[in-house]
């Protein structure tokens, strides 16, 4: 670097799943001989979950730990630390916030609009791990993988689970109802045409011509209910998918219907299905994610029959941090670069808007 050289300043911003260094060394990779003064900050989660903080949902570490780390920083490349109104105020030399989510969550995206400072995300950075933990969350419901494995390392051998009233299904031949067909539903309904599911789709934004070149089968909501030995769960959280699922419409399911949800907990109510379960309405049911996480120790659920649970971990792979790690600073080098940002959550910003 010469002395004339001015490096501009980054902020890495990670956690103990996508860690600083792997924005630092994605972000060299991908603006080399740009002059670069980069800053980390390493935030608790997930050894700590993640929650509100401010005005933010899903973030970690405090306002006061960020802003001390973002200093003068143009741009903050981050994946958990949060950026509210408060903290976007008192940055005036932020440019940029990439975030390396599927969805700025931890941003106050208002604020930084106002602001005139271009939000990034990273979509599909988790959607070949969430398909396949999706794929295992109803092999694993179906065929009782998990209670066979704690009933035999407590020395009982279920052979009844061979009686015809008590045997597995399997994917092939079952109909399976997908709601959500982005970039981890669509995985998920190529990996079911593989096994030889019927695949039924409920989205709205679905392009029908897409959805039958894929060999699945668009359909409302309540039909796809009606019609699915196993619904999946890969819809966003919105307004109108807030409890897009709730006891009337889960009530339609076929008696014995395995549910499965590794999207979020906000998509369901939860509060019915203790009662399905012990009915038998629901055989059995697989999540990933709660109404509240984590869940609370006398959560209904800890004791229904037939539940599957783990611990939010859908997107958690090795891959996913890289992916996210890299598509987020790629944003960054474009940014730095002077050139156009390809995922902006707010692109009302970009032009006239934008912060000088």
């Amino acid at each position: 670097m010469s002395a004339s050289t001015t490096a501009r300043t980054v902020l890495a911003s990670g956690d103990h799943f996508i860690a600083p260094r792997l924005f630092a060394d994605a972000l060299r990779e991908a603006a080399p001989g740009l002059a670069l003064d980069i800053r980390t900050q390493t935030t608790p989660w997930p050894v700590e979950p993640f929650g509100p903080v401010g005005n933010v949902q899903e973030a970690s570490g405090t306002e006061e730990q960020l802003l001390e780390a973002l200093g003068d920083a143009e741009v903050a490349m981050v994946q958990m630390a949060p950026f509210t109104g408060r903290v976007i105020e008192r940055a005036p030399h932020l440019k940029l916030i990439a975030v390396a989510r599927g969805g700025p969550v931890n941003v106050d995206v208002a604020a930084a609009t106002r602001a005139g400072i271009p939000v990034t995300f990273t979509p599909g950075r988790n959607a070949a791990a969430a398909a396949e933990f999706a794929i295992g969350l109803m092999l694993a419901a179906l065929r009782r993988i998990p209670s066979s494995d704690a009933e035999l390392k407590k020395g009982v051998w279920r052979g009844d689970y061979y009686a015809i009233e008590n045997a597995g299904i399997e994917l092939d031949g079952t109909t399976v109802g997908l709601v959500g067909y982005g970039a981890i539903g669509s995985i998920v309904a190529r990996v079911l045409n593989a096994f030889g599911s019927r695949v039924l789709v409920h989205d709205p934004y679905a392009d029908p011509a897409r959805a039958a070149a894929d060999g699945v089968e668009l359909t409302g909501l309540e039909e796809l209910l009606r019609r699915s030995s196993v619904v999946s769960l890969h819809a966003r959280v919105t307004p109108e998918t807030r409890h897009l699922l709730h006891a009337d419409n889960l009530a339609l399911l076929p008696e014995g219907a395995v549910l499965v949800n590794s999207a979020r907990g906000e998509l369901m109510d939860y509060a019915p299905l203790p009662e399905l379960l012990r009915s038998g309405r629901l055989g059995a049911l697989a999540l990933d994610v709660y109404d509240t996480e984590p869940p609370p120790a006398d959560w209904p659920l800890h004791d229904a029959p037939n539940v599957i649970t783990t611990p939010h971990l859908a997107g958690a792979t090795r891959q996913t941090a890289e992916r996210a790690a890299a598509i987020t600073a790629g944003e960054a080098a474009r940014h730095l670069r002077g050139e156009p940002l390809r995922h902006v959550a707010n692109p009302e910003v970009l032009g006239a808007g934008r912060r000088p």
